[in-house]
């Protein structure tokens, strides 16, 4: 099969012929439809900070139709329609058991999503509804991860909200702020991209690139925000949320910043006694509720290009510059 492989640090990825997967026990195999470029497949590829191994397949944001099912596996069969987590768990342990397979102990890999077909854990996957085209169905991953981050900030009905970011997890994060409960939610980004997409998902102000962001939340929601969810995963964005959010505030942080941070000033914490939730990524519950929301909303829209091995090792080069684009998708048989 053809797939994108990561070779080396400050090259593009390498467009080769590797073997097949084949399932393990409890694995699926599909043929990917899509997977989706994340910021992490970008980050962790770069050379700063937490990298991916040499020879890995990256991508883990897909969707696909099954192709092969593991011994053990009888919640699927070939012809499923699915998206898969993006780690493969070892789908025995009790974590796996209880649907939160993101705390499993024995992971077996990661998905290997750039790819024509990849892996999935059994307890790990879910069924697409029939409303959901493969297509959009990748968005399942990341719009999992805002729905997560939402659950954990436990919104108090019409709270204020500020989310600081404009990519695909902050959008997904304003999607599912608008549907549980939030009142005014304000989007800082460092520029005005996204704005309509911001919109669309649910925003009620952008805020004006490179203004006082604390003040400027302020006077829009009519009050300092009592939840701020960080979506950049940069350092000094915990410092920013830390200036913004209300006193006893909540402040989620949903970026992945893997190197260290020497902008937050914990007395600013301290003085407001806010609260720090860390996210990590999502559970089954997270998933399912998402595949089941996708077909009819506004998500889809976030998908901004869909490319194919010709195209897609410089595409992924250009997407560690500043873009216009939201969410592209890499259709491996195009």
């Amino acid at each position: 099969m053809k797939a994108a492989v990561f070779r080396a640090i400050g090259q593009p990825l390498s467009i080769e012929t590797v073997p097949d997967p084949t399932p393990g026990p409890t694995e699926i195999v599909l043929k990917v439809a899509r997977c989706g470029v994340c910021a992490t497949d970008l980050s962790m590829s770069s050379g700063q900070g937490e990298q991916w191994p040499l020879g890995t397949v990256l991508g883990h944001e897909m969707a696909g139709e099954v192709v092969a099912v593991g011994s053990a596996v009888v919640n699927f069969k070939i012809g499923d329609r699915v998206a898969p987590m993006s780690f493969v768990p070892c789908g025995a342990c009790p974590d796996c058991l209880k649907g939160e397979p993101m705390w499993c102990a024995g992971w077996l890999g990661g998905s290997g999503g750039f790819a024509q077909y990849a892996k999935g854990g059994h307890l790990a996957t879910v069924k697409l509804p029939d409303n959901v085209a493969l297509s959009d169905a990748a968005l399942i991953e990341p719009v999992a991860v805002g729905l997560h981050g939402v659950r954990l900030a436990e919104l108090k009905p019409n709270a204020r909200v500020l989310v600081i970011g404009a990519g695909p997890i902050a959008l997904g994060t304003i999607f599912w702020a608008r549907r549980l409960g939030a009142g005014p939610i304000a989007v800082a980004a460092s520029s005005r991209r996204r704005a309509d997409l911001a919109m669309k998902m649910g925003a009620t102000t952008f805020l004006t690139p490179g203004a006082d962001v604390a003040a400027q939340s302020a006077d829009t929601l009519g009050g300092p925000p009592e939840v701020v969810f960080e979506a950049v995963g940069k350092p000094g964005i915990m410092g920013l949320a830390l200036n913004c959010v209300a006193r006893r505030g909540t402040i989620v942080s949903l970026g992945l910043c893997s190197v260290p941070d020497e902008g937050m000033v914990p007395a600013a914490g301290l003085f407001k006694e806010a609260r720090i939730q860390f996210s990590m990524v999502y559970d089954m519950r997270d998933y399912a509720l998402t595949a089941q929301t996708l077909g009819g909303s506004p998500l889809p829209a976030m998908v901004t290009d869909t490319v194919g091995f010709d195209r897609f090792a410089a595409t992924f080069e250009a997407l560690r510059k500043p873009s216009r684009q939201a969410k592209v998708m890499l259709d491996p048989w195009s």
